[in-house]
């Protein structure tokens, strides 16, 4: 058996930043079934993956058919959320090892969309939204967030 050494707080193994993939897809699935529930209740009209797709994809997208666009667009969604659940398990074990560290970064890829995406984009989509419509996506990033971490600290090495 291979003997494993801890190499300090900072080391992040390449199994680990595998997991925080996985974790990544997966959260990224809850926060479509999170999004199914908040657009049907009308919280949420355009969720950001559709508003991204709608105002700025390629025209054969825009072409496919209702249903082949939506699958398309969830799962782009969910690969966008490997490559956050990715970063996060690149971060060092100091920070991702917190309880609060997946939800801050979650609310961090929230506030990205709303401050840096939306005007560098020019999504007309989001403009004036209703403080509950900001609300259940922030929330939605949290539920990502949560996943990432695992609700819980990582046991000690």
């Amino acid at each position: 058996m291979a003997e494993h050494h801890y190499r300090g707080p900072s080391h992040t193994s390449g199994r680990e930043v595998l997991h925080a993939t996985v974790r990544g897809a997966v959260a990224a699935m809850s926060m479509s079934g999170m999004r199914l529930l908040t657009t049907r209740v009308g919280l949420v009209g355009q969720t950001p993956p559709e508003m991204v797709a709608f105002e700025h994809a390629p025209k054969i997208i825009r072409r496919m058919s209702p249903g082949q666009r939506d699958g398309l667009i969830v799962l782009m969604h969910w690969a966008y959320g490997a490559g956050g659940g990715t970063v996060f398990g690149l971060l060092p074990d100091r920070v991702r090892l917190k309880p609060w560290a997946g939800p801050i970064f979650g609310a961090a890829l929230w506030l990205l969309f709303e401050v840096v995406l939306v005007p560098v984009l020019g999504l007309q989509a989001r403009r004036g939204k209703a403080l509950r419509e900001r609300a259940a996506l922030a929330a939605d990033h949290l539920l990502y967030g949560a996943i990432l971490s695992e609700f819980r600290r990582r046991p000690s090495r």
